[in-house]
């Protein structure tokens, strides 16, 4: 007991992990809608699109938050847009788009050289670099995310299964979509002084992927992504301190490790349901 605690005692491993459970929770959340959308590579691109517009920020000394949030949205909406005006298909606006905006923050790397370390915590995530102000910024996010999908939370579902059918009720799709784009974007960037470019699009896909193997229950998915990206924030950490490595991989293979099991267990319904199925023949 005392080994669990004693990380607990240092403000920067506290702060480190809120932000890991609520980040976790969120992405664990927009990851159900991502997954059943069929648009798990846009979280991998859209992170380095943004990545794009981090390093523009910090050349033109704006404000990261501001810098990076209107240029992921901006992303976001443009992927958004080509795709609907388009003959495009998403991963290929999402390919060309996002790729784009990620050379151009290479392009600036290689021009100015004097920012490698805050790159690096961009890429690779510095949870225990957390400040006070970058757990609010997770919290607010995670607020506001939270709060639109209550409250458009039916929209955002039958938006989601199908969008066709949904425009022909009524449904503002358009706006929809948009918000939507607004919430990745905002909880990619909030997250990625967490988990760091390279491991936002796993934490943002493994939680859901894991909920869907486990039930057929939109509303129980969400629920058990939800808690599975945030115990899997909680876990992560402790096993970081104790093992001393890296806090963003130790959390995504924390929930890489959830997902087995799941898979296991899912396999093993699957055989059982068989079994038994042959048993009443």
């Amino acid at each position: 007991m005392v080994s669990f605690l004693e990380p607990f005692q240092f403000e920067f491993f506290r702060y480190g992990t809120l932000a890991a459970v609520l980040s976790g929770a969120l992405c664990g959340l927009l990851g159900v809608y991502i997954v059943l959308r069929g648009m798990s590579y846009i979280g991998h691109g859209l992170s380095h699109a943004i990545f794009g517009g981090a390093v523009v920020s910090y050349v033109m000394a704006w404000n990261f938050y501001i810098g990076a949030g209107i240029w992921g949205f901006l992303t976001a909406v443009l992927i958004n847009q080509t795709t609907r005006r388009t003959r495009i298909g998403a991963d290929a606006a999402i390919g060309v788009i996002t790729t784009a905006s990620f050379a151009l923050g290479v392009a600036l790397i290689s021009r100015y050289r004097r920012f490698t370390q805050s790159i690096d915590a961009a890429l690779f995530g510095n949870i225990l670099g957390v400040r006070a102000e970058d757990l609010l910024v997770v919290a607010g996010v995670t607020a506001l995310v939270g709060l639109l999908v209550f409250f458009a939370y039916k929209q955002l579902l039958f938006t989601t299964f199908d969008s066709d059918v949904a425009q022909i009720y009524g449904v503002p799709t358009a706006w929809i979509d948009t918000l939507f784009a607004l919430a990745l974007a905002a909880t990619i960037i909030a997250s990625m002084q967490i988990l760091g470019v390279t491991l936002i699009a796993a934490a943002l896909v493994v939680p859901a992927i894991t909920a869907r193997l486990l039930t057929d229950s939109f509303n129980r998915m969400v629920l058990i992504s939800v808690g599975i990206g945030a115990a899997c924030g909680f876990v992560g950490m402790i096993i970081s301190y104790q093992i001393d490595a890296a806090s963003g991989a130790t959390i995504v293979l924390t929930q890489s490790a959830v997902f087995v099991i799941a898979l296991l267990v899912s396999s093993l319904q699957q055989r059982a349901a068989r079994r038994l199925a042959h048993a009443h023949i």
